[in-house]
């Protein structure tokens, strides 16, 4: 008998005000063993977390309720389950880890009391001894000094250790069967690797049952035992991971596997071929390779000369300063136009500081010139006439994209603040040709963001930040919650568009592989200091640093190896 048996089990929500139910699983069947990684891979919308929430029956009935099928855990039949018998099997023998352990786990609860709790709801614990269980997970989950951490709260830890927390829960009660639904996503990539071997290790010692829910085909050439593909609701293709890794038969599979972006070097234009630049406002022909020549300092759009950014520790009853947390500790970069500065490390290590102090939204010390402006010089009125040459695209468009504007709105803001773009018919024909120039329907123009899905969504950050015509954009994590397929279409539109207006990115991301294709030169920055920098093909290919070594073996194998931290 299988640990966990599904057969053909469907998943419905009922529509509301009169609109169709939708079916969004599809007669699936899988199973999975004792000590057995199965992974089952999609994209957003393709059944997989609804899967994994139908086994664990945590989605919303009774809008959602299940045609036909079944799903048993041993001997127990889930579907339709009384509630007692569901909440004792619940975090014992079948446990979760969810996405986003920030809203997983309860911001009013300390560390403490969130482990405790299903200690003593399932083994009847007394306050000492699942405090003394507790402090042993921590310890298994290799979260440092367990004794303060169990004392914090969600918002004083990383993601990483949110993460460790979540798996410390899951593990509480050494469950048979373990779902982990999308566990690495939007973490650093050597913390993405300590997950996995951890995961691993546990699974080996519990001899658990793990069920992987997961966009990430990396992640799962590392793990899985046997993969589940699913699009639309329904299983595609079904076998054992090396198989369907390398010999796929499903066309949705193979667009899956060939949707890695290749290396910027591998898909390097024409040395002889021409690209119109907007730098000037003119129609300049400049040469591809021009474009990101570094021979002369003078053609920098962006020089960056020792920059700090230094925050003030005070202490005492009348606030002294008495130390520093050096954020950005000198860090110089110049940035040509038409080219690309990749800007990798892990969380902590001054990136998004570095990008928001660049742009003049964080106060700094040393150098930032800009078109031969001196920005650390300017006033408020003066920097605020050079904005529309920067602009940023953040990491969550949906968080960053505000609820209340339409796509209109949001996209026109740009130009009623800098009083261009005519009246209201001129500015929807400005909007519509931003639109149209990320790929966007201009007819979608008056819908709402939470109208779009994730990529649309990005795209219409990115049409924000393109209709005042910058020169340069900061782009921070724009890939990182988005689908492999996706994730592709996005970085070839920055390509196209930076190739058609001759644009400087500076790219932020904990993505090595997006990072890859998109930079022409890398940084890698460790706790505010650049550890080495060059041309991101020498970097990628032979890094010199054991910190970017370490970096790579974690994105490229999902082992942290053996360098130190």
């Amino acid at each position: 008998m299988s640990l966990l048996e599904i057969q053909q089990l469907s998943t419905t929500f009922r529509g509301s005000s009169g609109e169709a139910d939708v079916e969004a699983v599809r007669g699936l069947s899988l199973h999975v063993e004792r000590g057995e990684t199965v992974a089952i891979v999609g994209e957003s919308g393709s059944g997989k977390s609804v899967t994994a929430l139908s086994v664990m029956q945590l989605l919303p009935y009774p809008q959602a309720y299940h045609p036909s099928g079944s799903i048993r855990l041993g001997d127990h039949e889930l579907v339709g389950a009384p509630p007692a018998l569901l909440q004792s099997l619940r975090g014992d023998r079948m446990a979760m880890i969810f996405q986003e352990p920030m809203t997983s786990l309860n911001p009013l609860h300390t560390v403490e009391k969130q482990i405790g709790e299903t200690l003593r709801l399932h083994q009847g614990l007394d306050r000492d001894a699942a405090r003394q269980r507790s402090l042993e997970l921590l310890r298994r989950v290799q979260i440092p000094d367990p004794e303060q951490r169990l004392e914090s709260w969600p918002h004083q830890l990383s993601g990483g250790q949110r993460q460790r927390v979540m798996i410390a829960m899951a593990l509480a009660n050494e469950p048979a069967l373990l779902i982990a639904d999308e566990p690495t996503t939007a973490l650093d990539v050597t913390v993405q690797a300590e997950i996995l071997t951890l995961l691993r290790e546990q699974q080996s010692q519990l001899n658990m049952g793990l069920l992987l829910i997961t966009h990430d085909l990396t992640l799962v050439s590392h793990i899985a035992d046997r993969v589940y593909v699913m699009t639309q609701g329904r299983v595609v293709e079904q076998g054992v991971t090396t198989q369907i890794l390398t010999e796929p038969t499903h066309p949705y599979t193979r667009e899956l596997l060939a949707s890695e972006p290749p290396p910027r070097w591998d898909s390097e234009p024409d040395p002889t071929a021409k690209v119109n630049s907007r730098a000037e406002g003119s129609e300049t022909q400049i040469s591809a390779t021009d474009a990101s020549s570094r021979a002369d300092p003078s053609d920098d759009l962006l020089q960056v000369d020792d920059l700090r950014v230094w925050f003030p520790i005070k202490q005492g009853l009348l606030r002294r300063t008495v130390g520093h947390v050096k954020a950005v500790d000198g860090v110089s970069l110049q940035l040509a136009a038409g080219s690309t500065i990749g800007l990798v490390g892990e969380s902590g290590s001054g990136k998004t500081t570095l990008a928001m102090a660049v742009l003049r939204l964080l106060a700094s010390e040393g150098g930032i010139r800009f078109c031969g402006h001196d920005l650390q010089h300017l006033d408020k009125t003066q920097l605020r006439a050079l904005r529309r040459q920067f602009q940023v695209v953040f990491q969550d468009p949906f968080s960053s994209l505000s609820p209340r504007l339409s796509a209109f709105q949001i996209v026109e803001e740009g130009l009623k603040v800098h009083g261009i773009g005519g009246h209201y018919q001129q500015r929807r024909e400005h909007v519509a040709a931003a639109l149209h120039e990320v790929g966007l329907d201009p007819a979608s123009m008056d819908r709402f963001p939470h109208e779009f899905s994730g990529g649309q969504r990005q795209r219409l950050a990115i049409a924000r930040a393109l209709i005042l015509e910058p020169r340069f954009l900061v782009l921070d994590e724009p890939t990182s919650a988005l689908d492999r397929t996706v994730q592709l279409q996005i970085i070839e539109l920055l390509q196209r568009l930076q190739e058609q207006h001759s644009l400087a990115y500076l790219f932020i991301s904990h993505d090595l592989r997006v990072v890859r294709a998109l930079a022409d030169e890398l940084i890698v920055l460790r706790d505010g200091v650049v550890v080495e920098s060059g041309r991101a093909r020498d970097l990628f290919e032979a890094p010199r640093q054991q910190y970017t070594q370490r970096l790579m073996q974690a994105a490229f194998t999902g082992s942290v190896g053996d360098f130190e931290s």
